[in-house]
């Protein structure tokens, strides 16, 4: 009996122990939840002394925005994503319309230009007309500005998405992909200034005269990326390509 009654003891203060480290434990885990809590509080602090101080330039110097960005994003945060991605530190910086008035401006960019482009203009070219809508100088919207809107604007499912063709980024706006043919047309069309005829393809890319013709022809009919021009002074016949070419507007 004896032996049992220390068995017993033993086992009491085992559970004691083990009280003792739950709260222990708890306590511990308590204070570093308050820790947090506080070193968030700083933090945001500190974010909005950062916003009121420098707002301006993270709206108009492209160079500030880019780094602003970069330092953001080492710590997972998106500030100018909106309010909805952004949560609150958008509402705080007050930048997260920015983004969203920018996607809104290469939409209008987008559509305007499609009845002659096709739903495909070169990166440079949309940064120099929305910059024109903005009524700001050149240079002030970069093309790390329009990937990250056209990001925003994936969801709304209408097609609008960075391609690169021949090393040159585009954007398009129509849900159709290109294909091999009309890839290599476009590439050709940048190192021309827009213009493609037949022979170009034939001689460069030993494509047959058919398959020259019949990929040029559903560009025209089918796709409407190019522009067909007859009376061309050097072939007689010459295809436009709106998208590699430059526009005075």
């Amino acid at each position: 009996m004896h032996r049992r009654g220390v068995g017993l003891a033993a086992f009491d203060r085992q559970e004691q122990s083990q009280r003792s480290f739950a709260e222990l434990s708890s306590a511990l885990s308590q204070s570093q939840v308050d820790h947090l809590h506080l070193q968030l509080n700083q933090f945001r602090t500190s974010l909005a002394h950062f916003a009121t101080t420098h707002r301006n330039s993270i709206k108009n110097d492209p160079s500030f925005r880019y780094a602003f960005q970069q330092m953001c994003s080492s710590i997972g945060v998106d500030p100018l994503a909106g309010p909805r991605k952004g949560g609150w530190w958008a509402e705080l910086l007050g930048l997260g319309d920015w983004q969203y008035e920018l996607g809104v401006q290469i939409i209008d960019v987008c559509v305007s230009t499609r009845e002659r482009n096709g739903g495909l203009i070169e990166m440079s070219e949309l940064i120099r007309l929305v910059s024109k809508l903005r009524g700001v100088s050149e240079g002030a919207i970069t093309e790390d500005d329009i990937v990250r809107s056209v990001k925003t604007l994936q969801p709304l499912g209408a097609g609008y998405q960075i391609v690169e063709i021949g090393g040159t980024k585009m954007v398009r706006s129509v849900m159709k992909q290109l294909d091999e043919d009309q890839t290599v047309i476009l590439s050709i069309a940048q190192e021309e200034g827009g213009r493609v005829i037949e022979d170009m393809l034939i001689h460069r890319k030993g494509w047959t005269r058919d398959r020259a013709r019949a990929a040029l022809e559903n560009m025209l009919l089918r796709d409407g990326l190019c522009w067909l021009d007859e009376q061309d002074e050097r072939s007689g016949r010459a295809y436009w390509i709106p998208s590699a070419m430059q526009w005075d507007l």
